[in-house]
């Protein structure tokens, strides 16, 4: 990642943490030291576990110094029958490094699919230079639900509509479970009628590294090559018209965790880490926005 002239930034990333699947005792050590060496400002979190002993959220977030907001799936049974365990909820989380103000959480539709449990979490973060409104979600995975795919991006524009007004422009956190070429994809960037009129988002891969693949799903990931899929491109950070000012505005991104730690993976995914230009009160990140976004990121 080339070096941003910008001297003020924010730190927003998104991953999908695998939920309890395969050495996840492992695996929450390696999460833990990716996100300690990513230095992030904002975290968006999929596939967040939590049981009678611990919620991930709240413990990585007091780990790492930083708030937390957590929501659980109302309807996590297909995950817990995947693990022949009923005791484990799986949600989406939101970690910060200044306090949150206001969450809330939203179910996604369904269609005429079985409940999977879907939600967008909200979270109004209280950074120095202007509030702003975070939103992470996770979206139904299946080949042929392009069209609930399209119809929850629907649901999840006009929640943000709803409570995204504030000086920063909203960001949003997702595993699409889709390519950017997909419908629900193209109409949430503009590149198709969006579902709700005049909300457009900027895609920040395709805003800063339009030339590269940034694949999140890849096959270099032996938990994604057991599966025999291809390359994908299906994690998200997707972030509103910048203000006057360039408030919010994509400076660069990068991918992290795509490679072993101590021979563990973190993830079955990559997660994606984006700079935004921050304002006059982010001076303690001054060098964040000048640093690459992750030694890892490779070219291609």
């Amino acid at each position: 990642m080339e070096r941003v002239k910008e001297d003020r930034s924010l730190r927003v990333l998104t991953w999908n943490l695998w939920w309890r699947f395969g050495r996840w005792q492992e695996r929450r050590k390696v999460i833990v030291v990716e996100l300690r060496r990513m230095r992030p400002d904002v975290c968006g979190l999929q596939e967040v576990w939590a049981d009678e002993r611990e919620n991930l959220a709240a413990s990585i977030a007091e780990e790492l110094g930083m708030h937390h907001a957590y929501a659980p799936s109302p309807a996590p049974g297909k995950w817990q029958r995947r693990i022949g365990d009923a005791g484990v909820e799986v949600g989406c989380a939101v970690l910060s490094r200044w306090p949150i103000t206001e969450s809330d959480a939203r179910r996604l539709p369904t269609g005429d699919e079985p409940d999977e449990g879907r939600t967008v979490l909200y979270a109004r973060i209280d950074a120095p230079r202007a509030g702003v409104p975070f939103f992470v979600t996770h979206l139904n995975s299946g080949l042929g639900q392009s069209a609930l795919r399209k119809e929850q991006v629907g649901a999840i524009a006009g929640f943000m509509r709803e409570k995204g007004q504030d000086a920063h422009p909203p960001v949003l956190a997702v595993d699409f479970n889709a390519p950017p070429d997909a419908d629900e994809v193209r109409c949430l960037v503009g590149k198709a009628p969006p579902p709700v009129r005049g909300f457009v988002l900027a895609d920040a891969w395709g805003y800063a590294r339009p030339l590269e693949p940034g694949w999140t799903w890849d096959r270099r990931n032996p938990h994604v090559a057991a599966t025999f899929e291809p390359d994908a491109r299906i994690d998200y950070l997707f972030v509103g018209p910048p203000g006057g000012d360039g408030l919010g505005q994509v400076l660069d991104v990068g991918l992290f965790g795509t490679g072993p730690v101590d021979g563990v993976w973190a993830s079955d995914h990559f997660g994606v880490l984006a700079v935004l230009r921050g304002g006059p009160e982010h001076a303690d990140r001054a060098s964040a926005a000048r640093q690459r976004t992750t030694s890892e990121t490779e070219e291609r």
